[in-house]
């Protein structure tokens, strides 16, 4: 009773102290910024009341193109409903009078390349709930890279069991795209939550899940690649196997190792499977290929991919370990014939190829999908 009272006390004098110095309650004290809103729609919210223009920014969202107006209402607060999508994770920002802004109400974030974004989430698929299922666990891990002389980081999913246990498992290295990072297969990719249901369910075998950041330093489209020394392979080659096979109890034989990535992240896994052809069992390439192989901006097709790897591509036949080489693409992608020139070459070579063309374009929509569909298929 006692300390109830203490509590009505405190809180009468902090009421008359913000009163004193002219607080007012505004709308954004109760403002619910995500709102989900039917089973296919997210309404966004900021408040905003001196801004004359705020759009909603989005990489995820289906066609958001350069951003959606948001609507003002009275009480300052912007606002917009998003309509007809799918479930998932979806990142945005407000764009306020021209500055970016992250949702000041909302905690969830997903890191890219570049920058932060917001992060929401549209229940209604069960591979990608927090399901009532046992859970791995997601670690951000730093290291030091010999080969590049500087620190770096990397997220690692360890299955249910892991801590518990004393067995050895397989291993997943999973590599993101261009304009992301080492978080994003985490976040709005749901990597370790997809992992957590399939295994539960027991349609993938548990695994440890190793996602490395791509970039070894900033980038943006049009900047100069250095084709001298390729920075990632050199630090995933040299450091992160390594790194991985000292630290977690995973297996080292060929059987038990695969490696997938999107976009940016296929065309390494494509130069890192094919230039240790003993190493892996299978490779995952989602909405990617060889850069460069079916021309594009003007380039007419290269062949420089197959001249320079012929000797490790022709190694293809005397390979029996790789079990698997697992191709999908959206028929909207706008890497699409990259992803088809590439299967052509792929399987001139002998490659054991299985590839697949679904709906949609180069988005997470798909991508979070084809890890759901990639795993189940691996350490059998």
């Amino acid at each position: 009773m006692k300390k109830h009272l203490v509590l009505l006390l405190l809180t009468g004098v902090f009421n008359m102290s913000a009163e004193a110095q002219g607080w007012q309650p505004t709308p954004n004290d109760t403002l619910k910024s995500v709102r989900i809103s039917g089973p296919d729609q997210i309404q966004l919210s900021v408040f905003a009341p001196e801004a004359k223009k705020v759009t909603l920014s989005s990489p995820d969202f289906p066609d958001m193109g350069m951003g959606k107006p948001m609507e003002k209402l009275a009480s300052g607060v912007w606002q917009i409903l998003i309509r007809q999508i799918p479930p998932g994770a979806y990142r945005y920002q407000f764009l306020i009078d021209g500055v970016s802004v992250l949702d000041p109400k909302n905690t969830q974030i997903s890191e890219s390349n570049t920058n932060n974004w917001s992060l929401c989430y549209l229940p209604g698929d069960f591979i990608q709930e927090i399901g009532q299922v046992a859970h791995g666990s997601v670690s951000e891990v730093t290291y030091f890279s010999e080969s590049l002389k500087k620190n770096r980081r990397l997220h690692v999913y360890l299955p249910p069991g892991y801590e518990s246990d004393s067995k050895t498992y397989p291993v997943l290295f999973l590599l993101h795209g261009a304009m992301d990072c080492d978080d994003s297969w985490t976040t709005v990719g749901r990597a370790g939550f997809i992992l957590d249901n399939l295994i539960a369910t027991g349609k993938a075998v548990p695994m440890v899940v190793i996602m490395p950041a791509g970039h070894t330093g900033t980038f943006s489209w049009g900047m100069p690649i250095n084709r001298e020394v390729d920075e990632f392979y050199e630090d995933f080659t040299r450091d992160i196997l390594p790194l991985a096979a000292k630290n977690y109890r995973i297996s080292t034989d060929q059987k038990d190792r695969a490696i997938a990535g999107l976009s940016m992240g296929g065309a390494q896994t494509i130069k890192i499977a094919v230039n240790h052809p003993g190493s892996f069992s299978a490779f995952g390439v989602f909405s990617s290929g060889v850069f460069g192989i079916a021309g594009g901006m003007g380039t007419p097709p290269s062949d420089e991919f197959e001249k320079t790897n012929q000797k490790n591509l022709a190694a293809a036949e005397s390979n029996p370990g790789l079990k698997l080489v697992w191709f999908a693409t959206g028929k909207d992608d706008f890497l699409l014939e990259t992803s088809r020139k590439t299967v052509d070459l792929f399987r001139k070579y002998h490659y054991p190829v299985t590839y697949k063309e679904t709906s949609g374009g180069h988005t997470w929509l798909n991508w979070r999908n084809y890890l759901a569909e990639f795993a189940p298929l691996l350490f059998r």
